[in-house]
C-alpha cells in the first residue's frame, strides 16, 4: 500500500531533494528555440517523479528544481515559470492517485497511460498559460514575446513528455512487471 501524498517523512524529503537537484541540473541541457525558451529533456523527469511519487512531491521537486536552475544560470528567479514547472509536475503526478496504478509493481494499464497522457498535456498547457499570464501581468513582459515563448515551450514540452516521459514510465512499469517474483524487505 502506498503512503498518503500528504505524509512527509525522511524518504519523501530526500526524494524531493533528489528530484529538485536532477531537474535543476538537467534544465541546463536544451536546444534553444527563441530567447529564454528551449526544448528541455528535463521535462521528462517531472513526468517520472509525478508518476512514481505523486503530485505533491512532483510539484515541490519541479518548483525547487526550477529555482535552482534559475539561480545557477542567471541569478534571477522567474517565479511564474518556476511555479509553472511545479504545476506541470503536479498535473503529471495526478496519475499516481488513479486506482490500480503502481509502476513500482508493474501495474500500469492502457487506461492509466491514456489518463497520464491527458494529465500531462493538460498540465503543460495550464502551467505555461499561467506562466505567460504571470509574466504579462506581474512582470510587465511584452505580450508578443510571451505568446511566442508559451507557444514554443508548450510544443517542446509536449514533445518531450510524449517521446521521453510517457515511455519512461511505461518501460519502468513493464520492467517491474517482469520482475514480480522479487520482494522488498522493509
Amino acid at each position: 500500500m502506498r503512503q498518503s501524498i500528504w505524509k512527509f517523512n525522511t524518504r519523501t524529503v530526500v526524494t524531493i531533494g533528489i528530484g529538485a537537484a536532477l531537474y535543476g541540473a538537467t534544465s541546463w541541457i536544451g536546444i534553444p528555440l527563441i530567447a529564454d525558451t528551449q526544448l528541455r529533456p528535463a521535462i521528462a523527469l517531472l513526468a517520472i517523479f509525478g508518476a512514481l511519487f505523486g503530485p505533491v512531491v512532483a510539484f515541490l521537486a519541479g518548483i525547487i528544481g526550477h529555482i535552482i536552475s534559475d539561480f545557477v544560470q542567471g541569478g534571477i528567479v522567474w517565479w511564474g515559470w518556476a511555479l509553472g514547472s511545479g504545476i506541470t509536475a503536479a498535473f503529471m503526478g495526478l496519475i499516481f492517485l488513479s486506482k490500480g496504478f503502481n509502476p513500482q509493481e508493474g501495474q500500469v494499464s492502457r487506461k492509466h497511460l491514456l489518463l497520464f497522457t491527458v494529465y500531462g498535456l493538460v498540465g503543460i498547457v495550464v502551467s505555461l498559460t499561467f506562466s505567460g499570464l504571470f509574466d504579462i501581468y506581474v512582470m510587465n513582459e511584452p505580450n508578443d514575446k510571451i505568446l511566442a515563448q508559451v507557444a514554443l515551450a508548450s510544443a517542446a514540452n509536449i514533445l518531450v513528455f510524449l517521446v521521453l516521459g510517457l515511455p519512461a514510465v511505461w518501460a519502468f512499469a513493464k520492467r517491474n512487471r517482469e520482475n514480480t517474483n522479487l520482494s522488498v524487505d522493509r
